[in-house]
Order: structure tokens, then C-alpha cells, then sequence
């Protein structure tokens, strides 16, 4: 959801809001409108409907922002896990340049991965073997590579999932609210339609009077 359309969502709900608080306190405005049914009850119907689009907005943008920092707070590990496998990888490779076999284990042969996915399991598969073999951990201890960090990396390994699958979480339920606020909104805007065809009718003898429904009038 762009922020310029929330604005726009928030602009038209308030416009609504004004129009059906005038529609039902302005004396000359409530007593033509009242003749084409649109009296207190029916006023009190859309003021209704409004309370409920206003609420399943707020809770889309609630939805929005926590879909948004779970985002910032995935990226945020991705990040740094890239950064410290990438360090302790290339040591590895050098520690292990003639050892091909514990290479392989290690996942350190060749380029670093790009794709999330490749990058998360070869530093998965780092951290577990290292962190469980003690002669690995010998040889990695002549390029400063202490059994913590591996430790670390394979805690911010699990961090990184959990991060994740919180983002993916947050995302899903963010996605399922806008779908609810746009059927929300559709159903307000059609009723809020017809509203304003009736106003206009209402008022065809005093158009100014629309202006306070929010509907500029030319002339």
C-alpha cells in the first residue's frame, strides 16, 4: 500500500464523515434529503457503515506498519548473517584450500551464493557442521575464528528463519486486510454514490448547499 493512497483513502473518509454530519444537522439539508428518504434513520445507516469502513482501515494500516517493520527487522538479520558467513567463509576457504573434502562440508567451495535461499543453507550447513566438529574448530582458530562466533552465526542463522517466517506472517495478514478494507470501501463508495445522486436531486434548487456534502458547485 503506497502511503499517497492511504492519504487519498483517508481524504474520502473524511470527506464522507462531513457529508453525513451536515446531511444530518443542517437544518435546510436534512429536511430535503428527509423527503427522498434519506432521513435520521437512513443518515444513521450511513454513519454506520462509515464507523465500520473507518475501523477496517485503521486496522489495514495497523496490519501495513507491522508488515513493514517485520520486513525492515528480516532484512536487518539477512544482513547481517551475509556479512559475518562472508567473513568466516572466506577464511575457511583459505584454512581448507587443501582440503577439499572438509570444503565441501563446509559448504565453502566457490562463489558465494546470491539467492536468499542458497545463502541461508550454505550458511546453515557451516555453522552445524562447525560448530559440532572440534578438529574444525581447531583449524579455523589460526585465522581468529573462536567456537562463540561459530555459535553466534548459527544462532543468527535460526534468528534469520524466525525473522522470516515473521515477515511472511505479517505480510499474509497485511494482504488479507487490504482485501478487506478495498470490500469495505467499495461498499461505502456505492452508498455513498447513490448519497450524492439523491443530494443533488434534494438540492437542485439550492446547489449551493452541496458544498457543505463536500461536492464543489462551479459558478
Amino acid at each position: 500500500m503506497a502511503k499517497k493512497q492511504k492519504k487519498s483513502e483517508a481524504a474520502t473518509l473524511e470527506l464522507y464523515r462531513v457529508a453525513l454530519e451536515n446531511a444530518g444537522t443542517q437544518p435546510e439539508i436534512s429536511t430535503e434529503m428527509a423527503e427522498l428518504g434519506y432521513d435520521a434513520d437512513k443518515i444513521a445507516e450511513g454513519k454506520a457503515l462509515l464507523a465500520q469502513t473507518r475501523s477496517v482501515f485503521n486496522a489495514n494500516i495497523t496490519e501495513y506498519d507491522e508488515s513493514t517493520t517485520a520486513y525492515a527487522q528480516f532484512v536487518s538479520k539477512k544482513s547481517e548473517l551475509e556479512k559475518i558467513f562472508m567473513q568466516h567463509r572466506k577464511k575457511a576457504k583459505v584454512v581448507f584450500r587443501k582440503d577439499s573434502l572438509t570444503a565441501e562440508q563446509l559448504a565453502v567451495l566457490g562463489e558465494m551464493p546470491r539467492i536468499y535461499v542458497n545463502i541461508l543453507e550454505a550458511a546453515k550447513k557451516f555453522y552445524e557442521i562447525s560448530t559440532t566438529d572440534a578438529d574444525i574448530q581447531s583449524k579455523l582458530a589460526r585465522l581468529v575464528i573462536t567456537p562463540e562466533q561459530l555459535t553466534a552465526g548459527k544462532n543468527l542463522v535460526s534468528e534469520l528463519e524466525t525473522a522470516r517466517a515473521a515477515y511472511l506472517k505479517e505480510k499474509g495478514e497485511s494482504q488479507e486486510a487490504t482485501k478487506i478494507k478495498d470490500a469495505a470501501f467499495a461498499k461505502m463508495d456505492d452508498w455513498m454514490s447513490e448519497f450524492y445522486a439523491v443530494a443533488r436531486i434534494a438540492l437542485e434548487d439550492k446547489p449551493q448547499l452541496l458544498e457543505a456534502l463536500g461536492k464543489v458547485v462551479k459558478g
